[in-house]
C-alpha cells in the first residue's frame, strides 16, 4: 500500500520548496507551516492545495459563484508577508480578502494582542472569507465588504497595510489610515510592469524598502493603464499608462511597411536568469517605457521579430517608432548562452534600439540593484528628493538609483 500524504506533511514540503527560491522570515515560515491552507480551499484536492500555484475558487460554500476569488501563489504570499514585517500586537488592514487564508496568516503573526481587518469589494468573496475563517478558528478577524480604494477608516490607524490586489495608483484615502512609521506592501504597477513594493511612511512620504517582481489581478476602480492594439486582428498590443501617448495608426503603418532593425548588447544571461530588471531600470529614467504583448498568431505570421517574452516584454514607444527587448541564443558561453538585444521598427528605429541597449547595459553593470521609490500625494508639497518623476492622479512616484 502506498503512503497517503498528510496535510501537515504536504504543507512542510511546500514551505521547504519555497525557502529554496524565496526569502521567508523565520516567523513567516513558522505560520505558513501552521495555518492549514486546505481549510480555505473547500473541494480542492489536498495535493493541489499544497502546490505552489494560484487556485481559483469555483464554489461558494454557501452557494453562488465566486468569480473574483483566488488563493494567491503560496511563495508570493510568503514573500509579501516577509516584506510586511508584522510585529506582535500590530493592527493590520488587508485589501482583498480572497479565501481568508492570508488573513489567517496575518492573525497568527500579530497574535491575540493585535487585530486584522480584511476587506473586499465583492460580497460573495467577503462571505467566503468570513465563513472559512470562522470554520478554521479565526473568528476575531474582522471581514467587511468595502471598496479597497476607500479602505476601512473605522478601524484605522493601521501599523501594517497589505494589498492582495494589483494597484496602479496609491489611493489618497490610504494615507490617513496608515500610521506614521507604518508599513504598506502593495503590488504596484507602472510602465507596464508590477512590483511588490514595501513602503515605510515618513510623514508625507512613502519610501521603499525593497521590491520584488510579482503579478496580481488589478483592483476594481482604477483605469489609468490603457491597451492599444496595433493590428486589425488584435494580436499585437501596447500596454501603457494614460500619460503616455501611443499613436496606433502610425505604429500600425510602421509594422506593416518597415523592416526590423536589430542590435545586440554585451549582456548575456543564463537559462534560468531573470532579466526583468532591465524593465525596472529603464522606468527610472525613460518615460517611453511600455509593455509589448504579441500573441502566437502574430509570431506564426511573422508580423514582427519574436520579443524576449511575447506576452510581456519591455518596449520603447516614440511616435511612429517602436523598440523592444529580444533574446538570442548564442553558444559562446555555456554558463550564459543567451544574449540580450533590441528589435526596432520605424523612422527612428536605430536610435530607439540604441536607447534600449543603453538600458540593458545599465542593468548589466549592476544586475541586483534596486531603485529607491519615494511616493507622495499628488497634491502634496512634500519633497521626494531628486529622481525621475512619474505622475498619477492621486500620487507621484519618484525613482532613483
Amino acid at each position: 500500500m502506498g503512503h497517503t500524504p498528510t496535510a501537515e506533511g504536504l504543507r512542510n514540503v511546500l514551505v521547504d520548496e519555497i525557502r529554496q527560491h524565496t526569502h521567508l522570515t523565520d516567523v513567516v515560515e513558522r505560520v505558513m507551516r501552521t495555518v492549514p491552507r486546505e481549510a480555505f480551499l473547500p473541494g480542492i484536492a489536498l495535493t493541489d492545495a499544497y502546490a505552489d500555484q494560484a487556485v481559483s475558487i469555483k464554489d461558494n460554500p454557501l452557494g453562488g459563484p465566486l468569480p473574483l476569488s483566488c488563493a494567491s501563489v503560496p511563495s508570493v504570499v510568503g514573500m509579501m508577508l516577509s516584506q510586511l514585517d508584522v510585529q506582535r500586537g500590530n493592527d493590520i488592514l488587508e485589501i482583498g480578502a480572497g479565501t481568508g487564508y492570508n488573513a489567517a496568516l496575518l492573525a497568527e503573526l500579530t497574535g491575540d494582542s493585535g487585530h486584522v481587518t480584511s476587506i473586499d469589494i465583492d460580497s460573495d468573496v467577503a462571505l467566503h472569507a468570513r465563513t472559512m475563517l470562522d470554520r478554521a478558528g479565526y473568528g476575531l478577524v474582522h471581514v467587511m465588504e468595502r471598496d479597497g480604494l476607500v479602505g476601512a477608516p473605522e478601524n484605522a490607524p493601521y501599523d501594517r497595510m497589505l494589498a492582495a490586489v494589483g494597484l496602479w495608483d496609491v489611493p489618497a484615502a490610504w494615507w490617513e489610515q496608515l500610521d506614521d512609521g507604518g508599513r504598506l506592501v502593495l503590488p504596484l504597477r507602472w510602465r507596464g510592469q508590477t512590483r511588490s513594493v514595501a513602503l515605510i511612511r515618513h510623514g508625507d512620504t512613502l519610501v521603499s524598502e525593497g521590491m520584488e517582481l510579482c503579478g496580481f489581478v488589478p483592483i476594481i476602480g482604477q483605469d489609468g493603464e490603457k491597451t492599444t492594439t496595433l493590428d486589425a486582428a488584435d494580436t499585437i498590443r501596447i500596454i501603457h499608462d494614460e500619460d503616455q501617448a501611443v499613436d496606433a495608426g502610425a505604429l500600425s503603418d510602421t509594422l506593416l511597411y518597415t523592416s526590423a532593425h536589430e542590435a545586440m548588447s554585451e549582456q548575456r544571461i543564463g537559462s534560468e536568469e531573470s532579466f526583468d530588471g532591465v524593465w525596472l531600470r529603464a522606468t527610472a529614467t525613460d518615460d517611453r517605457v511600455c509593455r509589448l504583448q504579441v500573441l502566437p498568431a502574430a509570431l506564426t505570421q511573422q508580423l514582427v521579430l519574436r520579443p524576449a517574452l511575447p506576452v510581456r516584454s519591455p518596449a520603447l514607444v516614440d511616435g511612429d517608432s517602436l523598440a523592444y527587448l529580444t533574446v538570442r541564443r548564442e553558444g559562446i558561453d555555456p554558463e550564459r548562452p543567451h544574449q540580450l538585444g533590441a528589435a526596432a521598427y520605424g523612422p527612428h528605429a536605430e536610435k530607439l534600439a540604441q536607447d534600449l541597449i543603453a538600458h540593458i547595459e545599465a542593468w548589466g553593470n549592476a544586475r541586483t540593484a534596486l531603485p529607491r521609490l519615494t511616493i507622495t500625494r499628488a497634491n502634496s508639497d512634500a519633497d521626494a528628493g531628486p529622481g525621475h518623476v512619474i505622475r498619477k492622479p492621486e500620487s507621484r512616484l519618484t525613482l532613483t538609483y
